[in-house]
């Protein structure tokens, strides 16, 4: 992987959004059909959510209970840290292969605006499935706290909580799990998460547990003025739409506060931000961006902000695909999107 800049398939069109719409199967257009009928159908206009719409889903079989026996080469186990939070991970751990004595630990923030999903929700289930397979790597996907029931600050203590537990406690992980070779990864809003956890983990000491590396997949981040891509992108993109974002921020931020979306933990590298310059500890970062997701130009923000910060920056661009495109098995790209992980991670250990 190239130091500052892989692109996916060919060069990117920036002139995208205006011109043509993605190419994608009909198995995966019926999938974010049914996905934003059910985000739309459980925004309620007092900003909150009706989650009996997610226990229909349950019962439809779009939940997967954790499995002590090999599928697809990999076994799960879930773990309890709070139940007073429900505060809980999945972890999982390939089959024995010719792998190193010990393997990386991906900790994994799971997507949904930090509204919605979960770690045993079927699609994020087969994605970090396919991580631990693929990777070769022990995967810990997190159950955070969902807005707006738990608002801002309560994903982000999750998040760093989990960091802390797996520090104290590394024994509930496989004998192979190197803590010592941590990696923070998630899509969407789990990207966000995963900014900001590391953040604060190169801020904080632990004992064993060194995070080396952050994985950002189409990160959910914006800000006051409307980018070109939110702009040429409306109405193109399945998945995101400012409709909904403004929705999602709106649940997630506390009700009290005086914040607008040039907010720290919304713009990460907007008028606020931090200085993560004299952050000395602030792990290697690799960024995804789709061509057809309406927050790309606030991605490469990102990745602009954490190279002038003086980070090391990975940008990895799949110019024909939507937001969240990797958690769709049929698409190639998702494949390859994997490859590009592991290299990242095993550059970094």
């Amino acid at each position: 992987m190239d130091s500052q800049l892989t692109t996916a398939n060919k060069p990117p069109n920036h002139q995208v959004g205006v011109q043509r719409l993605p190419v994608l199967p009909w198995k995966t257009r019926l999938s974010l059909f049914f996905l934003s009928a059910i985000n739309d159908a459980a925004r309620r206009t007092d900003g909150t959510v009706n989650r009996r719409l997610f226990d229909v889903i349950e019962l439809c079989s779009f939940k997967t209970p954790p499995d002590p026996k090999p599928r697809n080469g990999v076994t799960t186990s879930d773990l309890t840290i709070d139940p007073s939070r429900n505060l809980w991970f999945r972890i999982f751990l390939p089959s024995p292969n010719d792998d190193p004595p010990r393997l990386p630990v991906v900790v994994f923030f799971h997507g949904g605006g930090f509204v919605y999903l979960a770690p045993d929700f079927k699609a994020y289930d087969n994605v970090c499935r396919r991580f631990a397979r693929e990777i070769r790597a022990v995967v810990v996907s997190v159950n955070y706290r969902l807005a707006p029931e738990h608002r801002y600050l309560a994903q982000y203590d999750d998040g760093f909580d989990v960091l802390k537990f797996l520090d104290d406690r590394s024994d509930v992980l496989p004998e192979n799990a190197d803590i010592s070779q941590c990696f923070l990864a998630g899509d969407s809003a789990g990207g966000n998460l995963a900014h900001h956890v590391a953040k604060r983990a190169c801020q904080s000491e632990f004992n064993r547990l060194k995070v080396m590396g952050v994985v950002a997949i189409q990160p959910f981040f914006e800000g006051q003025e409307r980018t070109r891509s939110e702009i040429e992108l409306a109405g193109v993109d399945a998945v995101v739409s400012t409709e909904r974002t403004d929705w999602m921020w709106k649940a997630f931020m506390p009700l009290e506060d005086k914040w607008d979306r040039d907010h720290e933990v919304i713009n990460v590298s907007g008028p606020r931000a931090p200085d993560i310059s004299k952050l000395k500890d602030f792990p290697a970062a690799m960024v995804v961006v789709g061509g057809f997701d309406s927050l790309k130009d606030w991605q490469l923000r990102y990745y602009e902000y954490l190279k002038k910060s003086g980070k090391k920056a990975y940008l990895v661009e799949f110019p024909d695909m939507i937001h969240a495109f990797y958690i769709f098995p049929e698409l190639p790209q998702s494949a390859h999107l994997i490859s590009e992980i592991r290299q990242f991670i095993y550059a970094h250990c």
